[in-house]
């Protein structure tokens, strides 16, 4: 059992840390308050080969393994954890496309996706189905050139951004066996948005409704086959929920770092607060939790490079405890900076606002728990 870094996967690290500390960190707060990411900013990722992190070599994707994703997303999130989480998402619609697309559809749209001149979004939650995603209504009918699509999309990432849709539509009966999966181009006829959404964190990633109204889109469009879309759905998910974890555990180790040289340099009763034994014991706390938290999520996405059966358990465990470990830390972090730490300039408001949505989205915190319970009881029996 080797837990070391090899050396391929510490260059990846490395090259993934370098361009986000110079390319992003600097803009983090502008993006934030612009409440968009430049477009131009995907092609340069892409170089790196990060718009296909997981498409195969074949397909002429990066083909790297979910545990060198994480590395990806941790060192990016050090930068800025809502353009990381945003990467995520245009590369879980990705896994997507090469996994489960024919291979007409993938040579006509991988390129653009694979080069980030097509950015994708993720179109599952609606309005009425967040956990219970299944229940979805948006209706695809089909036509003689292919589908005519009607109902809303909510929470998505990218809405009106976005060059491209994969879209979890119903096109039979109800329940996940009526569930397939599309994609939706700009500028398709019937494709609207709504307004762009205010939200706490990750403000830098436009948001908004996508709405389809009888919006046609051509039969090659349909990717996989009619009635696999929600497994497809939730397949794409287990490898989701391993990135997302890996932004709160790249921002909450920004946030551990800059909050120990400050605590070097702020004073009070006449010595630098990190030689108080109280304020210490907190360092240490944190320092354990996201070791343990970067071991957990590591092995997890061991597991499912793997194949292990237990892989889709151990994503859920690694997503809750990172999530809620990032989030704990970044909140002691401010409260280690005292006044300071509610101040913009300082960068550590911002993650608190950021991590917060990670225990909410891929499966809330509380799906991660239902479905670590039913795996455990099922091997009971």
């Amino acid at each position: 059992m080797d837990f070391a870094l090899s050396e391929e996967q510490t260059a990846i690290f490395d090259m993934a840390h370098a361009f986000g500390q110079e390319h992003i960190a600097p803009f983090a707060r502008e993006w934030e308050s612009a409440g968009t990411i430049p477009k131009d900013l995907w092609p340069r990722i892409a170089e790196l080969g990060f718009g296909g992190l997981y498409v195969s070599e074949e397909s002429g994707g990066s083909g790297l393994s979910r545990l060198d994703a994480t590395l990806v997303f941790e060192a990016l999130s050090m930068a800025c954890p809502s353009v990381a989480a945003f990467l995520s998402i245009h590369n879980m619609c990705a896994r997507m496309i090469d996994s489960f697309g024919s291979d007409d559809f993938k040579a006509r749209v991988l390129p653009d996706v694979l080069s980030m001149r097509t950015v994708l979004s993720y179109c599952l939650t609606e309005p009425g189905s967040g956990s219970d995603a299944a229940a979805l209504r948006t209706r695809a009918e089909r036509t003689n050139e292919g589908y005519s699509l009607n109902g809303t999309k909510a929470f998505i990432s990218g809405g009106g951004y976005s060059d491209a849709y994969v879209v979890m539509v119903r096109t039979g009966d109800d329940g996940p066996k009526g569930i397939s999966t599309v994609l939706v181009e700009d500028g398709a006829p019937g494709l609207s948005f709504g307004a762009l959404e205010e939200k706490m964190g990750w403000r830098s990633q436009p948001t908004a409704q996508v709405q389809f109204d009888n919006c046609n889109i051509p039969a090659a469009n349909l990717i996989g086959e009619e009635g696999n879309g929600f497994k497809y759905a939730m397949m794409g998910l287990d490898g989701g929920r391993l990135n997302i974890a890996a932004c709160s555990l790249g921002a909450a180790q920004t946030a551990l770092t800059q909050t120990l040289g400050y605590m070097g340099e702020r004073k009070a009763f006449g010595q630098s607060i990190d030689q108080f034994q109280g304020l210490q014991f907190r360092l240490a706390d944190m320092e354990i939790e996201l070791q343990a938290a970067r071991t957990f999520l590591r092995q997890a996405a061991w597991k499912l490079d793997q194949g292990a059966p237990d892989a889709t358990r151990f994503c859920a465990m690694a997503k809750k405890f990172v999530t809620e470990a990032g989030s704990n830390v970044v909140d002691q972090c401010l409260q280690l900076h005292g006044g300071y730490g509610y101040l913009a300039d300082y960068g550590i408001e911002k993650l608190v606002r950021d991590l917060r949505v990670h225990q909410i989205l891929e499966g809330t915190n509380e799906i991660m728990r239902m479905i670590v319970a039913r795996q455990m009881i099922a091997a009971r029996a």
